[in-house]
């Protein structure tokens, strides 16, 4: 069961995407808060498996909740859903430990497969910001980080390799066991060592690693 909560400062949102989850079952919704400050204590009382959280939110925005929920319950993952396609805003909200971003026009399929790619550990990005996210990094490459970034790469072995590609593509543990038929354990174990190899704190910025290096 993934327990969830929903933080959006206009009650309509809510209710929609309430009667979204509440018919799947494997999803619960714990509770829903109202502004980003609600949405921290909420999930240090309830510890959900993922947070869906909007940005723009009065007293305290997602942007700042994210980076509070993060480093006082890291277990939880933050999916921001919103309105903004917002190069700053994105940014900031990978770098404060968001697992994803999606827009609010995404179809209530697409908003249920996010939910259940984060909370099994992956990492997801609206197709519509995808691109601005790539350029975004690109500008913000130091000078000599593409030649570091090739020597990291080169610590990789070709199994390491394979689950880096599967993980940029936005697949989970189990599903990128079934394809390369290694246990889910295996798996996570090499996403450990992935992640210490190229110096890379999660798995979001691993995805993001991949499609910057052309590994997907």
């Amino acid at each position: 069961m993934i327990k969830m909560i929903i933080a959006d400062d206009q009650s309509i949102i809510t209710a929609g995407l309430r009667m979204i989850f509440e018919k799947e079952e494997d999803i619960e919704i714990c509770a829903t808060a109202s502004n980003g400050q609600e949405a921290v204590e909420l999930t240090q009382w309830y510890k959900p498996a993922v947070v869906l959280m909007d940005i723009k939110m009065p007293i305290l925005d997602g942007i700042e909740a994210t980076k509070q929920i993060k480093s006082q319950i890291p277990d939880t993952k933050v999916l921001l859903l919103t309105t903004f396609q917002d190069d700053e805003l994105i940014h900031n909200a990978l770098s404060h430990g968001a697992c994803g971003y999606l827009l609010k026009d995404a179809e209530p399929k697409k908003i249920l497969e996010a939910v259940r790619i984060v909370a099994s550990g992956g990492a997801l990005l609206d197709p519509q910001v995808t691109y601005s996210v790539i350029q975004q990094f690109n500008q913000l490459k130091k000078v000599g980080q593409e030649s570091k970034d090739i020597d990291k790469i080169k610590l990789l072995t070709d199994r390491e390799l394979e689950i880096v590609k599967e993980l940029g593509q936005g697949k989970n543990n189990k599903e990128i066991g079934e394809y390369l038929h290694l246990g889910e354990g295996t798996v996570k174990n090499h996403i450990t060592k992935i992640l210490e190899k190229l110096e890379l704190r999660d798995r979001t910025q691993l995805a993001i690693f991949s499609i910057k290096n052309d590994l997907i």
